[in-house]
């Protein structure tokens, strides 16, 4: 295809490298800055001349991760004001799958830059990949009295509605779209699937480690509009803080998110922040949002969506084990945690017994990994049962040999990408690449595009789970299902 490519609001070149025709950086909406910061998103002002499409934009504003995690999930960081921008890798050719990326970060991090999510490999086997950035933290998710609600989310929306209007241009079939993402970027798929404002906008869906856990109560999300106000020293309103030095609010976002992680009192932060264990999330404002997303997929929103969902064994060993947090939970430790978190003594006591050589911090990952991660997924495939289209689940179950991270929160993106020598997955996945695992998630998450089809069999009451990684058979019935079920029975 030509590297230069007219879109509605003006001409983008691009640059071509082994059959594979990258866009980078082309603006879906207008710069969320001055006037704009706290508003819904604008259309882009139209340009004359060609836009050279040939680096990365600007990125979201965000606090920096702490350590082990700013080395672990290292992400650049652009300066600059236009950050809502779209990115395409595409190989040319005309009525071809469309994948939209939206990325993880605990709706505070992250950006569309990260080299792991660079689309070549999606683009060589004839998809062409979308990407974005959109609003964080306080910009995007704060609830503030002045401003609508959910701006990230808008953000989202706009990048969306960008895809369907021009994707045909370079090369994409705007009526088979998927999107894709990982962790928030699959709790926001969740959330776009339940919600009347985004039907139509994609055809298909996977979520990787995430679901329907990100959804806050006006009155939580209040509660952490006032903590911000506190750490600022002023009232939060998107009036006040437009006039606050970006630095300075970027610490009293981190601060807020401290304090949460800290001490997650329910009383203080909400319980429905607290559950999410994020400050700044989606909040079900009664007009983006009308409803909490488990309840409308439960009542059928998004049942006519072809969905791919899935988790990792080992989710919560990403955020305990680099820490060293999992070698200092004891016994009693485990014991004094556990009526914090809900947990009955009878679910503890079968994961002992399934589990031999297993510590109390190994437990409590696996416990966290569960509730967080893997119930919430299952409820929603639960919920689809009998719908008009089906779900497939995954679980992807390769151990990492790096810190004994296992097959941790994350791990997974590198092998859907067929990324694995991507900089920085290393530090994660170690140097024994298994190329032919990334061949085979790559390969499904094409079928699925493609198609609607992964490649194994659709879930249903069997509880069917497409493995990747794991033992001898690659489809398994109901594996864990002891484990699943005691958390409803005890």
């Amino acid at each position: 295809m030509s590297s230069v490519v007219s879109t509605m609001y003006g001409q983008v070149r691009g640059q071509e490298h082994e059959g594979v025709t990258r866009f980078l950086g082309i603006p879906y909406a207008a710069s969320p800055t001055g006037g704009l910061r706290f508003r819904a998103p604008a259309p882009p002002p139209a340009w004359d001349t060609v836009l050279d499409a040939e680096a990365f934009s600007a990125t979201p504003p965000k606090p920096d991760y702490a350590a082990p995690f700013d080395v672990l999930l290292a992400e650049p960081s652009i300066p600059g004001d236009d950050w809502l921008t779209v990115n395409v890798w595409t190989p040319g050719g005309s009525g071809l799958p469309v994948m939209v990326w939206i990325h993880g970060g605990a709706f505070s991090n992250g950006n569309s830059a990260i080299p792991m999510y660079d689309g070549h490999t999606f683009a060589r086997d004839g998809v062409v990949l979308v990407s974005f950035n959109y609003r964080l933290g306080v910009d995007g998710f704060a609830l503030l009295p002045d401003a609508p609600a959910n701006r990230g989310l808008l953000d989202q929306i706009a990048a969306l509605e960008w895809v369907r209007d021009n994707i045909a241009a370079f090369g994409g079939d705007p009526g088979n779209v998927t999107i894709f993402g990982e962790s928030a970027g699959a709790m926001s798929i969740t959330t776009l699937l339940s919600i009347p404002r985004a039907r139509g906008l994609f055809a298909k869906a996977i979520t990787q480690s995430g679901a329907a856990q990100a959804a806050a109560s006006p009155a939580d999300a209040a509660l952490i509009t006032g903590e911000l106000g506190l750490a600022l020293g002023l009232e939060a309103t998107a009036a006040n803080l437009a006039d606050v030095p970006r630095p300075r609010l970027i610490a009293a976002q981190a601060t807020v998110r401290d304090a949460l992680g800290a001490q997650p009192d329910p009383a203080r932060f909400g319980a429905s922040i607290v559950v999410s264990s994020m400050a700044f999330i989606p909040v079900i404002d009664g007009d983006l949002i009308p409803e909490h997303p488990m309840a409308a997929i439960a009542a059928g929103a998004g049942a006519d969506v072809p969905l791919l969902t899935g988790t990792n064994t080992d989710e919560y060993r990403l955020f305990l084990v680099p820490t060293g947090m999992v070698a200092l939970i004891t016994d009693d430790v485990l014991a004094n945690l556990l009526p914090v978190l809900g947990i009955n003594p009878p679910v503890v006591e079968l994961y002992r017994s399934n589990r031999d050589a297993a510590t109390p911090g190994d437990l409590l990952a696996a416990l966290l990994t569960d509730m967080f991660f893997r119930l919430p997924a299952l409820a929603i495939a639960e919920a689809r049962i009998g719908g008009p289209d089906p779900t497939y689940i995954y679980e992807f179950a390769w151990p990492s040999p790096v810190e004994a991270l296992g097959a941790c929160h994350s791990l997974e993106i590198p092998f859907v990408f067929d990324n694995l020598s991507a900089s920085g997955a290393e530090l994660v996945i170690g140097a024994d690449r298994p190329q032919h695992l990334a061949s085979e998630m790559h390969d499904a998450w094409i079928r699925f595009a493609r198609s609607g089809d992964p490649g194994w069999r659709a879930f249903d009451k069997d509880y069917p789970v497409r493995v990747f990684g794991g033992g001898d058979s690659p489809v398994e019935l109901d594996p864990h299902g002891d484990e699943r079920r005691i958390w409803s029975e005890a």
